[in-house]
């Protein structure tokens, strides 16, 4: 276990009032994690597999920011298939990432087109961006892999300056609404 991992876990249970035995369950629940060092279901943040699904929520959910990251995490999905590889689930890129913000963000102005009273805070700063034009320049500094090519003629300094003005405190976010998983091999 790392140690760091216990370190927070011991000092959240410090402070807690919850009776004795809720304390232990809590404990009992986490020890698998624990034991694993936290890669029971994902690794490097990532959950491996070569098929995505779609999660049950996406279909009966209308909330309109979640309809919109379900876009994004369809997009992207199928942008990481396209790529392929052992792992589909790992394959990323700048023009990946990118298209799938784009998408994100049309799918949330066709949300507020259609009910100005909406609000989300993340997808309307998005949506400043896009309309600013800096949306590939935003996806380049907040999402960069090291193995990514960026595009040319990336305007770096001119969003770096919009970027303090506009975006202060800015927190990006990404919402994926399902899970990547094995598909189950075909019967001999």
């Amino acid at each position: 276990m790392n140690c760091n991992t216990a370190d927070l876990i011991q000092l959240s249970l410090m402070h807690v009032t919850y009776p004795l035995m809720m304390r232990i369950s809590v404990l009992l629940l986490l020890i698998p994690l624990l034991a694993s060092g936290g890669e029971i279901y994902t690794r490097d943040g990532v959950t491996d597999g070569d098929t995505f699904y779609l999660a049950p929520s996406a279909v009966i959910n209308d909330d309109p920011a979640f309809q919109s990251w379900v876009t994004y995490s369809l997009m992207r999905s199928a942008c990481q298939l396209e790529i392929g590889g052992e792992n589909p689930a790992r394959a990323s890129s700048f023009e990946c990432e990118f298209k799938s913000r784009r998408h994100l963000v049309n799918a949330w102005n066709e949300k507020v087109q259609q009910n100005q009273s909406i609000r989300d805070e993340y997808l309307m700063s998005l949506r400043d961006v896009q309309d600013a034009g800096f949306l590939a320049e935003y996806t380049a500094r907040y999402f960069k892999k090291k193995h990514w090519v960026l595009p040319e003629g990336l305007r770096v300094a001119e969003f770096k300056a919009w970027r303090k003005k506009h975006l202060r405190g800015h927190r990006p976010k990404t919402r994926i609404i399902g899970s990547w998983n094995y598909r189950d091999a075909a019967p001999n």
